[in-house]
């Protein structure tokens, strides 16, 4: 463990031997069978993967979820009557083609299998995105994932329900083939003990404007119990994503749905300018700008080596 005072004096440093020591007794849920169910297009998450990064990190979690509901008691006591419990909100934050959505998907398998907290919903910002006919009204279509391209005050409506507690919210439907948001299709959350909220700019400081003037803001992660930021060396995010693109590029981009069915031809050196200018423009622009700026903002930060295993994890202390 590492806490020298450097840049990120505010974290604690753990390699991923020292962090895998504190799994304790937690057991491992899952089985090789069920991982092959929660892979991405190019990262594969190993069983030691899980039994070294990801049960350590469900047992922080727990014991957070679980003091979250003892406070909800104290409140109850203070208050002399049950207010019920509001379902505990977990952030991930991170750049495309980072393995945000494999990371969340597996996070989402083993807290649901705790016994605290059986019930486990995964929300992706995705669906929170304008419509392109939106974005093209806004001349955005250029940053959709910057910040602004976001309906953030839709965002925040979903999660005051979600922490509201109330029985049943719905939240948008994106579809990737499209590039779109589904009209008319929603998801449904009833009421779960944990949501897991993901996507690229989460931790934005960036408020919803104010209906009247001097009305309080307020921003999206006021609404976190705990938020993690799942970080790599941008040389190999760029890598990730070149690789990604390929990929769908023989694959997706074939179907004539696909908003990129246009880049189905090309040949392979056409194709990887088209991604390395697209990660360029777009993506890396919006990682410096937006996203990479709120990593220290995470309460957890897991950096990535070059092969999509987490090789060291930042805790915050302050």
């Amino acid at each position: 463990m590492d806490d020298s005072n450097d840049e990120f004096s505010a974290y604690l440093r753990f390699s991923r031997e020292e962090w895998a020591e504190l799994r304790s007794n937690t057991p491992l849920t899952l089985s090789e069978r069920d991982l092959a169910a929660l892979q991405g297009l190019h990262e594969q998450v190993s069983l030691e993967d899980v039994a070294q990064i990801y049960l350590p990190l469900s047992r922080l979690l727990n014991l957070h979820f679980r003091s979250a509901r003892n406070l909800d008691g104290v409140r109850d006591e203070f208050l002399g009557r049950l207010v019920g419990r509001r379902p505990y909100v977990i952030a991930i934050a991170g750049s495309v083609a980072v393995g945000k959505s494999t990371f969340a998907r597996t996070l989402q398998a083993l807290l649901s299998r705790w016994p605290d907290h059986p019930s486990v919903a995964l929300i992706t910002t995705d669906g929170f995105l304008y419509p392109n006919a939106e974005l093209e009204r806004r001349e955005l279509m250029q940053r959709k994932g910057f910040p602004e391209s976001y309906d953030r005050r839709r965002m925040v409506q979903f999660l005051a329900a979600i922490k509201a507690g109330e029985p049943q919210v719905d939240a948008p439907v994106y579809e990737h083939a499209s590039y779109d948001i589904v009209p008319g299709k929603v998801q449904t959350v009833s009421q779960p003990d944990i949501l897991i909220f993901e996507g690229l700019n989460v931790l934005q400081t960036g408020t919803v404007d104010a209906v009247r003037p001097h009305t309080p803001s307020i921003i999206v992660s006021d609404f976190f119990d705990f938020s993690l930021y799942v970080d790599a060396d941008e040389a190999d995010i760029r890598a990730w994503y070149v690789k990604r693109f390929l990929t769908l590029q023989r694959t997706v981009f074939q179907n004539p749905a696909s908003y990129f069915h246009h880049y189905r031809d090309l040949t392979e050196a056409r194709a990887t300018e088209v991604a390395c200018d697209i990660w360029e423009r777009i993506n890396l622009a919006n990682l410096v700008e937006n996203i990479q700026p709120t990593r220290e903002r995470a309460n957890l930060v897991l950096r990535k080596r070059r092969d999509h295993s987490i090789g060291e994890i930042w805790l915050r202390q302050i």
